[in-house]
């Protein structure tokens, strides 16, 4: 079948799709709140949120809004609650053998043990994820109806596919039956397979479940539409903490430019991380919209019946073919990393001992001064309370498209019930 939309429940449903990119997740929960603040507020009821999906620290936002599905509202406020409470040093321990342990990897020399090959030590945030999230809380939900189904993607390093650690609300056949690249992997969802989500290479090491190595999910889905598409949802609501810069009217690319500093390793990494991460999420929503307008011209010059006759000459189930994707993606409007490195040369940073130190050296050094690591790794409260604010201000501008996507999407659903 085509990659196209495809729905495995009788109803509507509405997706939250949630990306990664490590300590840049905050701006995650500016959006949530205005979701479920202004646009509920406006519509006259909670903002049903069906399917979660996430990936990498997304993986870990959307754990936190399902472990609490019976507070419609109340769950964002625990997440930002979580978010503004962190301290990059407890969140950040350097691993005792870490840059050594990677410096063998590199070499080719083999490496032994959970915490060998990365820079922090895991035990810290896998602490803070217990704390905050009572996982057992998601069967419940589920069981109860209040989800449908929640997903964490994570990348299987052995074969280098994505596998999606899926929980439903009900046993069902698998939604990814013909796909070789997404694997879907039922689970009752833990801590262990959130964290596996977020083990961003180098910097966090790969986690051991069920005898397999896995590692973050960005790696290959970033932007995991495709779980929650292929699960039901026939409407996404997408969120992205990447800032997309305009593009120049000329391309400088090609321009000689003789006094462009050299980049240091560590702009390196943080470079290569963003290309890691990177996700073909503008491609795959344009070939959502393609197929938008090809179904809704068939229809206007066809009739209502042009859907169905077009999944039926092509063989089609009902419930699997062809449908209709509404779909509002909303990403940051502000260039982070910049954003990260004002922040670490500013009072406001209060970080102190050597891995202040590093995070100074890199914010202030002109080779690294866009500064992607450092947006990475800024587990820090105040700094994530002014992602939350942008993700507001983001949100607060595609409020009306949001409200029409629950609506309409809400609207089909008791129409199918009826």
């Amino acid at each position: 079948m085509s990659d196209a939309i495809a729905a495995h429940d009788a109803d509507a449903a509405i997706g939250l799709v949630l990306a990664g990119g490590a300590a840049r997740g905050a701006y995650e929960v500016g959006v949530l709140e205005h979701i479920v603040e202004h646009v509920s507020r406006d519509l006259g009821y909670d903002v049903p949120l069906d399917i979660l999906s996430g990936t990498s620290v997304g993986a870990m936002n959307v754990c936190m809004l399902a472990a609490y599905a019976d507070e419609p509202r109340a769950r964002v406020a625990h997440l930002a609650g979580v978010w503004t409470e962190l301290d990059i040093g407890n969140i950040l321990r350097p691993a005792a053998r870490g840059v050594f342990d990677v410096a063998r990897g590199l070499f080719g020399r083999g490496l032994s043990g959970l915490e060998a090959g990365a820079l922090f030590d895991p035990t810290p945030l896998a602490e803070t994820l217990r704390r905050a999230i009572p996982f057992e809380r998601i069967d419940t939900h589920l069981r109860a109806g209040r989800l449908r189904s929640v997903t964490v993607t994570a990348t299987q390093i052995s074969t280098g596919r994505a596998v999606v650690f899926v929980q439903r609300r009900r046993a069902q056949p698998s939604p990814w039956s013909t796909s070789h690249h997404v694997v879907p992997k039922p689970v009752r969802l833990r801590a262990i397979h959130t964290l596996a989500s977020a083990a961003v290479p180098l910097l966090f090491p790969a986690v051991p479940i069920d005898g397999r190595y896995y590692c973050d999910g960005g790696l290959r889905q970033n932007v995991p539409l495709s779980p929650a598409r292929r699960l039901g949802a026939r409407a996404l609501i997408v969120v992205n903490p990447k800032y997309v810069a305009p593009r120049p009217a000329h391309d400088a690319v090609l321009e000689h430019a003789p006094h462009e500093p050299f980049p240091s390793p560590l702009s390196i990494v943080g470079k290569a991380l963003s290309a890691l991460l990177l996700d073909r999420i503008d491609n795959e929503i344009d070939r959502f919209e393609k197929v938008n307008e090809i179904l809704d011209a068939g229809t206007r010059r066809f009739g209502d019946a042009f859907v169905r006759g077009l999944n039926d000459e092509l063989g089609y189930d009902p419930r699997e073919g062809l449908q209709r994707l509404g779909i509002v993606h909303i990403r940051s409007s502000i260039d982070i990393p910049g954003m990260a490195a004002d922040y670490v040369s500013s009072p406001a940073f209060r970080q102190n001992g050597l891995l202040g130190r590093l995070m100074r050296r890199i914010a202030e050094d002109p080779a690294m001064r866009e500064a992607d690591l450092l947006s990475y790794l800024l587990f820090d409260g105040e700094f994530a309370g002014r992602l939350i604010e942008i993700g507001r201000v983001d949100a607060r501008a595609y409020h009306g498209a949001l409200c029409k996507l629950v609506d309409d999407t809400v609207g089909r659903r008791m129409l199918l019930r009826s």
